[in-house]
């Protein structure tokens, strides 16, 4: 059976349909929108696809979801991938694989803005847990302001997945505040590498810890020690991007 679901907000809409990785269905627009801006872009992209539009209250809008911002788009679930798609895209790339394991996350919210930071830093693919893990949702979605709808996402057992990386010589690092994780700005990350972020409090379940090559920590020198799932993991991957010398082509092209 085939599952549809609703997008919503003009970002998550947009990258959607500029990804062309669903299967659309139908766009609803506010009868009160004006078409201009970042809505006028999703209207011509529809209609250059031939979508069906249709103008529809407030309302209906708000019934499927209240932060909809004038518009919604019915969509076939998330194409996820497998794990071995991953690497074959990173070997496309001609890069050493980059990869996310996202280990039991729960807030939507999180799990977004942890996809909005990996995909602006060119990570080749993630990975989330078959169970107790948001999946990739509508809120996801919006959270990540459709970033998701770029990224190749699979679902595996993480630990069998882990021992699977690591036999092709990528390295997994876990991210955890414990006095036994290494400083994060002493690592010299050049080589193929999957960065792994815990659940919101719990952190990484202990079988995926102990598979973890090296645990890290980010530094921290204000009165509250901790950082949130979402912040810590997009300081850590960012790190990473930069050890990696991902933006160095980027700097080359601006010179």
């Amino acid at each position: 059976m085939v599952r549809h679901e609703w997008l919503y907000g003009r970002n998550a809409v947009y990258e959607a349909l500029v990804a062309q990785r669903r299967a659309v269905y139908r766009l609803l627009i506010s009868q009160t929108a004006q078409h201009k801006g970042r809505l006028a872009e999703i209207l011509h992209l529809s209609q250059q696809r031939k979508i069906p539009i249709e103008k529809v209250s407030k309302t209906a809008l708000a019934s499927i979801h209240p932060s909809h911002q004038g518009v919604a788009l019915q969509v076939g679930s998330y194409p996820y991938v497998d794990l071995e798609e991953l690497l074959i895209y990173a070997a496309e790339q001609a890069s050493p694989p980059f990869l996310l394991i996202l280990d039991v996350l729960q807030d939507p919210q999180n799990v977004g803005s942890l996809l909005r930071t990996a995909e602006g830093v060119g990570i080749h693919g993630v990975l989330l847990p078959y169970r107790e893990s948001v999946e990739i949702t509508p809120a996801v979605v919006n959270a990540s302001a459709g970033a998701s709808e770029h990224l190749r996402i699979a679902r595996a057992n993480l630990s069998q997945a882990i021992e699977n990386l690591k036999q092709q010589n990528i390295w997994v690092i876990g991210l955890e505040d414990t006095p036994e994780a290494q400083p994060l700005e002493k690592l010299k990350i050049s080589a193929a590498l999957a960065l792994v972020v815990g659940g919101e409090g719990s952190g990484m379940r202990p079988l995926v810890r102990r598979s973890c090559d090296l645990l890290v920590r980010l530094p921290m020198k204000g009165k509250i020690h901790s950082y949130n799932a979402a912040v810590a993991g997009s300081i850590a991957i960012f790190y990473a991007a930069l050890a990696r010398g991902e933006f160095t082509s980027l700097e080359n092209k601006a010179t």
